[in-house]
């Protein structure tokens, strides 16, 4: 067999591979995300003997395999479970960001109102309900400006060059 962590433990037996890992380290959802990669080439079994541990029974679907079969089973069961941890870790650390894209992307797909939403609409120039009195429009704040015209003649750039 292949070295392995010791917080895996592997037997082999009559074509199959018991592993056992902490899920302390691997989560539980990274254990069934592997699981399920290798559901099409062999059978998996998971079984809780104690707290603490999770028992992975790999048992292949093809006739008695040899030795070195097993071990490429089990690194590539190792390699998946590995994969698996490190991709709940980033989607667990991501999660708004992720959830924000996916809200804009939704809402983008949404495009641009329909001519009913625009009919719908209201454009009136009418005033709002303003119990406090503090909304202004910017021409009443601030004044409108004068228009620009009789300084240096119709057609001047500010430089005074046509």
């Amino acid at each position: 067999m292949t070295e392995t962590p010791p917080n895996v433990t592997v037997e082999a037996s009559q074509g199959a591979v018991h592993l056992e890992v902490d899920p302390s380290i691997y989560p539980l959802e990274a254990i069934y995300g592997a699981a399920y990669v290798f559901i099409d080439r062999c059978y998996v079994f998971l079984y809780r003997p104690r707290e603490g541990a999770i028992r992975i029974t790999l048992s292949t679907k093809a006739a008695e395999p040899g030795e070195a079969a097993l071990a490429a089973l089990v690194g590539e069961f190792s390699n998946e479970l590995l994969s698996c941890a490190w991709r709940r870790q980033i989607t667990e650390e991501n999660r708004s960001l992720i959830e924000a894209v996916t809200s804009q992307a939704l809402a983008g797909a949404m495009g641009p109102p329909s001519l009913d939403d625009l009919a719908d609409f209201d454009f009136s120039d009418e005033g709002f309900e303003d119990p406090l009195g503090i909304a202004q429009s910017w021409e009443e704040k601030h004044g409108r400006k004068a228009p620009r015209g009789g300084e240096g003649g119709e057609g001047q750039s500010e430089g005074g060059t046509p």
